[in-house]
């Protein structure tokens, strides 16, 4: 070790020496200081204070009035007045004569015999034949030749004796259709003029024609 060496070295230790030494020093003011303020405070006279509860102030009673007396008064009294009724005197008889009078005697007209309603007529029990109601019946005037025999029955509607309405219904036809519609409208014309008075319904009549001999 050299002479240098040496001499860092016990710098260095003065150095720290002084550094402890230092604080050391610090470290005994503050001590000694804050012991010396604390003394003091504890020398100080203690006030005691004794701080009382404030209590609330109670609440308020609230008065409540009765309820109404809702009971009607009594009716007042009324005194019922004293009525003397006096006895009517009693009646005098009083004699009187019946006369009892001759018995009245009820005289009235007979009535009229009430006329005798005519007898129903009686309807037929089957259809009725243009025949028997109708006056006036004129022949179909028929101008074709036939070959066989042509026969039909017509239902004829009247209103008031005159033809409304009529009806074919052929029992025995033609083979030639064209005479038979020829036949046809000349038994219809001559329907057409039947004259039946004033009667209301529906008749008959049968038709049979016959070919030339």
């Amino acid at each position: 070790m050299n002479f240098a060496q040496e001499n860092q070295a016990g710098s260095r230790m003065t150095s720290f020496g002084i550094v402890v030494l230092l604080h050391v020093l610090m470290i005994w003011a503050l001590a000694s200081g804050l012991a010396r303020k604390v003394v003091e405070a504890v020398k100080g006279p203690i006030e005691t204070k004794v701080i009382e509860e404030v209590k609330p102030p109670p609440p308020e009673e609230k008065i409540v009035p009765p309820p109404p007396d809702l009971k009607a008064p009594p009716p007042p009294f009324v005194p019922v007045p004293e009525i003397s009724v006096q006895a009517p005197p009693p009646p005098q008889a009083i004699q009187t004569q019946s006369s009892t009078p001759p018995p009245v005697t009820d005289v009235r007209p007979a009535p009229p015999p009430q006329p005798v309603a005519p007898a129903p007529v009686a309807k037929p029990s089957g259809p009725v034949q243009a025949g028997v109601v109708c006056t006036k019946m004129p022949k179909p005037e028929i101008t074709t030749d036939l070959a066989t025999p042509f026969e039909a029955t017509v239902h004829i509607t009247l209103r008031g004796g005159r033809v409304v309405a009529k009806e074919f219904q052929v029992t025995r036809s033609l083979s030639d259709k064209r005479a038979q519609r020829a036949i046809v409208n000349a038994i219809s014309a001559s329907v057409d003029e039947y004259q039946c008075g004033s009667y209301d319904g529906q008749v008959v009549q049968p038709f049979l024609v016959n070919p030339a001999d």
